[in-house]
């Protein structure tokens, strides 16, 4: 197939999505791309008149079948245009297929799903990124604002806030599972939350890029974590050409597991060419002997959250040390300041401490 890439932009309400399409079509265009948007589906059918907070069930559930089945043309017809395109091209999706599951119980979701001749891993796999905005009712409930969507039902009240934060938090659990999920903060400078878009889209894409320090802490857990994503990772570093970081990672929700090849090539002091792919279960087998005997295998156990806005992971080492906890924070710009949740103890700042990056982590000692 032709060089295209299928992206889905989602997030919870009043989250940017609009103004990022905007800067998605002007950026990409100008560097050669065709960029195709998708229209959020959902909007369509409440514009037509229909409302998911109708009770009338039969109603409700055929306008989520609809919905799905739309959003599954559409998506085919896009990329039978992209097809015959003469440029590089870029699909995005103002939402997905699996934002639609984040409004209706798991049961409905199966029942939908099965009469489209499909399932949540097939319609996940569709896409070749998912780039999630944090809502704005989550730490920046200042910009919070139903003006640009008329059919929004979440309103500008603690109530309304309160819903938007528990939908933001569906939607990533619904996308929880691919392969590249990027969840984009909420930023106090809303330009540095879609530069953020643009160089996510523009890894997917394989484009050099500054290379990025993302902060990092060794920290003490001191209370729960409220809603919180757990995954188990296994992580093991293959032979490669000096400056080369190749990494095989098994990322698994209990049964559910997700095998990425990552390349990362130093191509200038100050740009990184970052290459991935998923790959099946026999390959991941088959890679696992190029393992670098220099290095041991990672393994920890993640839980990522948001908090006030911005979004976090947290890993505990199991192996090749344990007693370890380093908190990574993302996409938070160098002059605003990390919401360090009440739960979380910092006992060290490590951010461009290369001695705690997982490459060195590995080594043999």
């Amino acid at each position: 197939m032709k060089d295209i890439k299928r992206i889905v932009l989602t997030g919870g309400p009043c989250a940017g999505k609009t103004t990022a399409l905007v800067r998605i079509i002007e950026h990409f265009s100008s560097l050669g791309y065709k960029v195709f948007t998708i229209p959020e589906v959902p909007t369509l059918y409440s514009q037509g008149g229909w409302n998911y907070l109708t009770k009338n069930r039969q109603l409700y559930y055929e306008g989520e079948r609809a919905i799905l089945e739309t959003q599954l043309a559409l998506e085919d017809s896009f990329l039978r245009l992209a097809q015959v395109c003469t440029k590089p091209t870029l699909i995005v999706c103002d939402r997905g297929t699996m934002d639609i599951s984040a409004y209706m119980t798991p049961e409905m979701w199966n029942d939908i799903t099965q009469k489209a001749k499909t399932d949540s891993n097939q319609l996940r796999n569709r896409y070749d990124a998912v780039l999630h905005m944090v809502s704005a009712a989550d730490g920046a409930e200042q910009y919070y604002t139903t003006a640009t969507n008329a059919v929004r039902y979440e309103q500008m009240t603690e109530e309304g806030l309160r819903i938007a934060r528990e939908l933001d938090k569906k939607v990533i659990k619904a996308w929880t599972g691919h392969p590249h999920l990027r969840v984009i903060n909420n930023n106090d400078d809303f330009n540095a939350k879609l530069n953020r878009v643009l160089t996510e889209i523009s890894d997917v894409l394989e484009l050099p890029q500054r290379i990025k320090v993302e902060r990092r802490y060794i920290v003490e857990v001191t209370g729960e974590i409220p809603e919180s994503i757990e995954s188990d990772i296994t992580q093991t570093y293959l032979i490669g050409e000096p400056g080369c970081e190749i990494r095989l990672r098994r990322r698994g929700w209990g049964s559910k597991f997700v095998n990425v090849h990552t390349t990362k090539k130093k191509i200038s002091a100050h740009e990184v060419l970052v290459t991935e792919r998923q790959v099946s279960n026999n390959l991941y087998q088959s890679m696992l002997q190029q393992a670098d005997p220099y290095r041991q295998t990672i393994h920890k156990k993640r839980k990522s959250f948001i908090w006030q806005g911005q979004f976090f992971e947290l890993d505990t080492f199991l192996q090749p040390i344990n007693n370890l906890v380093i908190m990574e924070t993302k996409g938070i710009t160098n002059h605003e300041d990390v919401k360090f949740p009440p739960f979380i103890r910092v006992v060290e700042d490590i951010t461009g401490n290369i001695k705690y990056d997982n490459h060195m982590l590995a080594l043999r000692k």
